[in-house]
C-alpha cells in the first residue's frame, strides 16, 4: 500500500486524506508494506514525509516476517546478507517477542549457510544480472534465499528501481530454493491477522486490501480471500492508461491488463482518494 500513499519522495495528500477520514469513521488501517525493513525503521522513513500515526493504526512489513522466519533457522544461522547499508535495522532492531537465540551471525559468501536478500546493493545502476555470480555460487553450494522484499520493482518519485525479488525471481529461474515472507505470501497476512486481533478479537471485520502491485497487493488479497481495490496509478500507470491529464484508468486498457494478469480485482481506481 506504501505505493498508494507516496511516490517515494512525498506523501500523496488525497490518499493520506482518504485513510484519514477512515479511521475517524471508525474504521482501522493496517499498512503492509513489502519493506525489508522492520515497523519501526518503516515508522521512522514515513515520518519523514510527514506521514504519522494520524493515518494509520499500525505496520505490519515483510520485513517483520523475514525476521521470524530467519530467526526460525530456515536458512541457517550463519548467513550472507545481501543488500544495501541501509537495511541494516533487519539485523539490529527485533520486536521484544522475537526468539533472537541462536544468534544469526553475518559471514561471507564462502562461509555462509544461507543468503537473506533485502535487496540490491546499488539498485540505483545495478540489476540482477549484475548476481550472477552470487546466484550461482549459492545454487552450486545449495543455500537457500530469503528474500525480505518479494517487489520486482519500486518507484522512487519518477525512477524505477529493482527490488530483492528481482534477485529472488533470478535465483528461482536458476533452479535456487527461495523463501519468500511478505505479498502475496502468507507469512506477512499471518503476522498482522496476530496484530489485528487487539482492534477485532472475534474476527468479524471486514478487510478490504488495497494496493497497487497486481501480483502482491491483489494476489495477496485473493489468495487470503478478501476483497481488493486496486490502485492503477503506481506500477501500472502505463498499462492502465494513467496519465497526468487523466487520472482514472482507460477501462479498455484496465480490463485487458487485468485479463492478462488473470487476475479480478474487487474493484478498481486511478489513485486512492
Amino acid at each position: 500500500i506504501l505505493g498508494c500513499i507516496h511516490d517515494g519522495k512525498f506523501a500523496l495528500p488525497n490518499a493520506l486524506n482518504a485513510l484519514s477520514n477512515f479511521r475517524k469513521n471508525g474504521g482501522y488501517v493496517m499498512l503492509l508494506p513489502n519493506a525489508p525493513r522492520p515497523k519501526a525503521a518503516v515508522k521512522k522513513h514515513l515520518k519523514s514525509m510527514n506521514i504519522t500515526e494520524k493515518f494509520f493504526d499500525d505496520i505490519t512489513t515483510s520485513g517483520d516476517a523475514a525476521q521470524v522466519s530467519m530467526f526460525s533457522g530456515k536458512v541457517g544461522y550463519n548467513i550472507y546478507h545481501l543488500g544495501p547499508k541501509r537495511d541494516e535495522s533487519f539485523f539490529t532492531d527485533f520486536p521484544e517477542n522475537i526468539n533472537s537465540d541462536p544468534e544469526i551471525v553475518r559471514v561471507t559468501l564462502e562461509e555462509s549457510e544461507g543468503i537473506v536478500c533485502t535487496g540490491l546493493f546499488d539498485d540505483t545502476s545495478e540489476t540482477p544480472k549484475d548476481y550472477i555470480n552470487v546466484i550461482n555460487h549459492g545454487i552450486k553450494k545449495g543455500l537457500k534465499l530469503l528474500c525480505v522484499n518479494p517487489d520486482i520493482f519500486v518507484d522512487v518519485g519518477h525512477h524505477r528501481v529493482w527490488c530483492a525479488g528481482g534477485i529472488a525471481e533470478a535465483y528461482s529461474l536458476a533452479g535456487g530454493e527461495t523463501i519468500y515472507c511478505g505479498k502475496p505470501h502468507k507469512d506477512i497476512y499471518e503476522l498482522a491477522y496476530t496484530k489485528l486481533k487487539k482492534f477485532d478479537p472475534r474476527g468479524t471485520a471486514r478487510i478490504l486490501c488495497i494496493g497497487d502491485g497486481i501480483n502482491t497487493d491483489i494476489l495477496g488479497g485473493y489468495n487470503q480471500k478478501l476483497d481488493t481495490l486496486f490502485v492503477c496509478g503506481g506500477l501500472s500507470s502505463d498499462e492502465t492508461g494513467i496519465t497526468l491529464a487523466n487520472e482514472k484508468p482507460d477501462q479498455k486498457k484496465l480490463n485487458e491488463f487485468i485479463k492478462a494478469n488473470k487476475l479480478y480485482p474487487t474493484a478498481s481506481i486511478g489513485f486512492l482518494r
